[in-house]
């Protein structure tokens, strides 16, 4: 079985896997860039002397350096965690795309508030423009993956809500490197400081265009009793007429399951919340999903996002190039192994080994950083270069960052965006969404504390999260990989366990669509579209 051969549940026509919907996916990933660059950007910029000498942090004991800092990252988190929210009656009321484009609307409106930031004006509006894009980007968080996952064929459903995680990265990649860049290239000044601020209204802007041109999801329409549109957008970005057997077969499937939310939840606003909060086997799918994003932030990884700078100080990097030249490299090694990730592993090696690979081997890479720290203690006897320690140091750090990036980066996304029905994904993405945005507003607003009162404890802190994750995965969290949509509530059944649940569902899936249900090998070749 070759890297790009994909792992079918039924026989698929090669028209499927067409530029529409890749075009489609990457659009609305768009968002993802947004947030990444956010992520980036923010930490280094705030560190440059041009920043600090215009706000008078350079005039701030360190104590109080921290505190502001950590409101200006923070604001952005926390209007990202209502916006999740919000994300629900956009995505409900209004679609999947006219929520998305209501969402970059916002988020350009709050990156331009930012822009009117002087020493005359304060800081006032950065904090109330980084509030306002945080509704933006906490919605579109919410909406994006739903958007790509109810577009894409189960073979390739993976890869596709990768291009969200892709995007994040490629957004923080040029976040770490335009600090870099501004720092050396230009003299220091507003402008210095004001162009990374402006570079945000880019992806806003791309994904706000783009979107004008996509269509709306098939099964929101398929659910809003628009079947005639649903059909007419699917054939669109499946590539094929409307009396293709592919088609006819997934259109029935839609119907089957909009029939089935009909039946047993009804389709006004508040069903899905009766649907979820009624049933217990929802309610604890929805905390399994949500409990996801406690460990992905318990990994550190947004810590070293929003303050890297600190990060690389801690470890013995010294200098404001120096440490924002490690932190582009951190960028480089994370987009590169996203591209791989993306491309070979996330529907091959699947969604639970690599959250187990990245939980283990992160978590051994974190001990060992902050043994160094611990021994050396580089921030009490300074230099000018790192030392071999350090060097060792920064490997593993480097080598976290591997193990990180194909797992816990953008898994969790993948996963919470496939595991719910139809009819209540928008409000149980919601749910996740705000999950992930309330953790990490948790990070960003006490790193600062953290590293002055735990020290190098922060890294053991969060080496040991990574290990306990693996347990719980292991125990708790089903393969669904290759997975039907229609067919996750079976893959969370009370009669499959979860460690074997995605053997045992996959079996029948292929069993019922006509596929010889032997090896994983031959069943994972892409069939073309004769039966057997």
């Amino acid at each position: 079985m070759g890297l790009l051969d994909k792992i079918e549940d039924r026989p698929t026509p090669q028209q499927v896997y067409n530029w529409r919907v890749y075009f489609s996916a990457s659009i609305a990933a768009f968002a993802a860039v947004m947030i990444g660059y956010d992520s980036a950007f923010i930490g280094g910029t705030i560190a440059l002397p041009s920043f600090r000498e215009e706000f008078g942090l350079n005039k701030l004991a360190p104590k109080d350096v921290n505190f502001l800092s950590a409101n200006i990252v923070s604001t952005y988190q926390a209007g990202c965690f209502f916006g999740a929210i919000l994300g629900y009656p956009l995505g409900q009321l209004w679609g999947r795309k006219r929520g998305l484009m209501i969402a970059g609307a916002v988020f350009i409106l709050g990156a331009g508030m930012m822009l009117g930031a002087t020493a005359e004006r304060g800081l006032g509006l950065i904090y109330g423009g980084r509030v306002i894009a945080g509704f933006g980007i906490g919605a579109a968080s919410n909406l994006t993956p739903i958007y790509i996952a109810e577009l894409s064929p189960p073979a390739i459903r993976g890869r596709l809500v990768g291009l969200y995680e892709l995007g994040w990265q490629v957004g923080g990649l040029v976040g770490f490197w335009i600090n870099y860049g501004v720092n050396k290239g230009m003299p220091k000044g507003h402008s210095q400081w004001i162009v990374p601020f402006a570079v945000q209204l880019i992806p806003g802007g791309i994904m706000l265009a783009g979107l004008i041109v996509l269509k709306e999801s098939p099964r929101w329409l398929l659910s809003k009793g628009r079947r005639d549109e649903a059909i007419e957008n699917l054939c669109w970005v499946r590539n094929l007429p409307a009396d293709e057997q592919y088609i006819i077969e997934e259109i029935a499937a839609m119907d089957a399951q909009h029939a089935e939310q009909v039946r047993t939840v009804g389709l006004g606003f508040w069903a899905p919340f009766k649907a979820v909060f009624s049933n217990s086997a929802l309610v604890k799918r929805l905390l399994l999903g949500s409990s996801l994003f406690i460990w992905q932030n318990g990994s550190g990884i947004n810590a070293i996002n929003y303050y890297s700078p600190t990060v690389f100080k801690s470890i013995g990097v010294v200098g404001t190039s120096a440490g924002l030249l490690t932190t582009g490299i951190f960028g480089v090694i994370k987009t590169v192994i996203t591209i791989v990730w993306l491309l070979f592993l996330v529907d091959h090696a699947g969604r639970v080994p690599m959250l187990l690979i990245g939980s283990i081997g992160g978590g051994i890479c974190m001990y060992a950083v902050g043994a160094y720290i611990a021994i050396a203690k580089p921030a009490e006897n300074p230099t000018t270069s790192l030392s071999s320690g350090g060097i060792v140091a920064m490997f593993f750090f480097y080598l976290w960052t591997a193990f990180y990036t194909p797992s816990w980066n953008g898994t969790p996304w993948v996963i919470n965006s496939e595991i719910f029905d139809q009819h209540i994904r928008t409000l149980t993405q919601a749910s996740c969404a705000a999950n992930n945005w309330f953790w990490n507003f948790m990070i960003s607003r006490f790193t600062p504390q953290m590293f002055s009162s735990m020290g190098y404890g922060v890294y053991l802190f969060f080496a040991s999260l990574m290990m306990i994750s693996a347990p719980y995965v292991y125990f708790l969290v089903p393969e669904t990989k290759g997975v039907p949509l229609e067919d996750m509530d079976k893959l969370f059944g009370k009669d499959v366990k979860p460690w074997n649940a995605h053997k045992q569902i996959m079996h029948d899936v292929r069993m019922r669509s006509g596929l010889d249900a032997g090896s994983d090998g031959e069943l994972g070749k892409s069939a073309g579209y004769e039966r057997e």
